[in-house]
């Protein structure tokens, strides 16, 4: 887990900490912990009391978003760090459009997938 800059958190419009997520999911927030360290979830340090969180958009419900874990996968084998990723995710693309977390939250997950490859390229 890492913290991140004012920049990165300005990115993101809303975060859940893992215990809202453990709520919504209807599971122990040792579940949500292991997502974070199965890699399939990203989480980072935020706030006054640096709690764990994650945004809100990889949340769809009761289940992390469709696709994102496969993408966190890609971003990771490309190199990016925890907090690289987060700023990807959220940086509006022209040729999506919109960021690839809106993208993913719309079922578009093969689209935010070839993005991805073409940055090891």
């Amino acid at each position: 887990m890492t913290e991140i800059d004012a920049k990165i958190d300005a990115l993101v419009p809303a975060w859940l900490t893992l215990p809202d997520i453990a709520e919504q999911f209807g599971v122990e927030v040792t579940r949500v912990r292991q997502l974070v360290k199965e890699g399939q979830l990203i989480a980072v340090r935020r706030g006054e009391n640096r709690a764990l969180h994650v945004p809100a958009a990889f949340i769809d419900g009761d289940k992390v978003v469709k696709g994102l874990s496969g993408t966190l996968t890609l971003l990771r084998d490309d190199g990016f760090t925890v907090e690289e990723m987060i700023e990807w995710l959220f940086t509006p693309d022209p040729t999506l459009p919109g960021t690839p977390a809106q993208a993913l939250s719309e079922n578009r997950g093969t689209e935010v997938k070839r993005r991805a490859q073409a940055l090891a390229v």
